[in-house]
């Protein structure tokens, strides 16, 4: 029984095509620079790389595994492959830091004529703008959170539903690419720079979880019926579409936790070690003076002699 859920209803999509020419140019370019790279750079990328196919492969088990068929059927599947493309799969591509050797994996004349367009011309510079707003962490974390609630939303979860072109390309395209742009600024991804602070990061890490807490408690105990007509009377199923959806909104209360709560310790991790102790850093984040050790045992002035 449990073989006919795992091994049935593989699909055979032609994004598989595009995966498998973004690992080939991958390897093209991490065969160039490790022509040009110590061997020591040369490991480090290969190591990442493991992270950067894993996330490619739980991007492929996401949409043309039974996970896709089955979550047509079931709400808590359908949150599971949710979780998969917001959490998983793009903090793993974020943390195999795939952008050096996909743009080496590009021609050396195409990749330079490029260059050279996007950074120094001035016919490029809408491109530049639209690049440093994408890019900024307020964008990562508004994309984020909007996209989270916005595609669990009845009458869009339902469009996507019923529609196959809103469901693959615009719900499943938003949620991996706003999860790539907010853990970008959580992740290391060389070269990319992280332009949040770790206390930024925290404060994003919580409020993301906070929103999370609150949409799995509307779903559940904040509600007395299923919110998805699409899941009502479905033929073979036998749980309720409410018991479903309770379901679904603990995966994602539980599971978006074994996410968030792990980033965010790191992130309070990072904060204490910039501002140099978890005394410093509770201070800062109270908004008071820091008092140093040196101010603590410095000599006071002692007033001079009367004229």
């Amino acid at each position: 029984m449990t073989g006919r859920y795992l091994l049935q209803h593989w699909s055979l999509d032609p994004f598989l095509i595009v995966i498998l020419a973004v690992v080939a140019l991958h390897e093209a370019g991490l065969h160039r620079l490790a022509g040009r790279s110590r061997p020591e750079r040369t490991r480090i990328r290969r190591r990442r790389s493991l992270a950067f196919y894993a996330g490619l492969l739980v991007l492929v088990v996401s949409v043309m595994s039974p996970l896709d068929y089955w979550a047509d059927y079931y709400f808590y599947v359908h949150m599971v492959q949710h979780l998969f493309l917001m959490f998983a799969a793009p903090s793993l591509t974020v943390a195999g830091a795939p952008w050096l050797p996909l743009t080496h994996g590009i021609p050396v004349g195409v990749r330079r004529s490029v260059g050279r367009f996007v950074i120094l011309s001035d016919a490029a510079a809408p491109i530049r703008l639209v690049a440093r707003v994408v890019l900024s962490p307020v964008t990562a974390v508004v994309a984020f959170n909007g996209v989270m609630i916005a595609w669990h939303v009845p009458a869009l979860f339902d469009l996507a539903y019923r529609n196959p072109a809103v469901h693959i390309w615009l719900e499943h395209g938003s949620m991996f690419l706003a999860g790539m742009l907010f853990w970008s600024q959580i992740i290391p991804s060389y070269p990319l720079r992280i332009r949040m602070s770790p206390l930024r990061q925290a404060q994003a890490l919580l409020f993301t979880n906070v929103e999370m807490i609150v949409l799995a408690m509307s779903l559940s105990l904040l509600t007395t019926g299923s919110w998805y007509a699409v899941y009502d009377h479905l033929p073979g199923v036998t749980l309720s579409p409410f018991a479903d959806q309770q379901i679904g909104a603990s995966i994602l209360w539980v599971c978006g936790d074994f996410w968030a709560l792990p980033a965010l310790m790191v992130a309070i991790g990072r904060f204490v070690q910039v501002e140099g102790g978890a005394s410093q850093a509770l201070e800062r984040i109270l908004r008071r003076p820091v008092v140093t050790v040196a101010d603590l045992t410095a000599v006071p002035e002692q007033p001079g002699p009367r004229v």
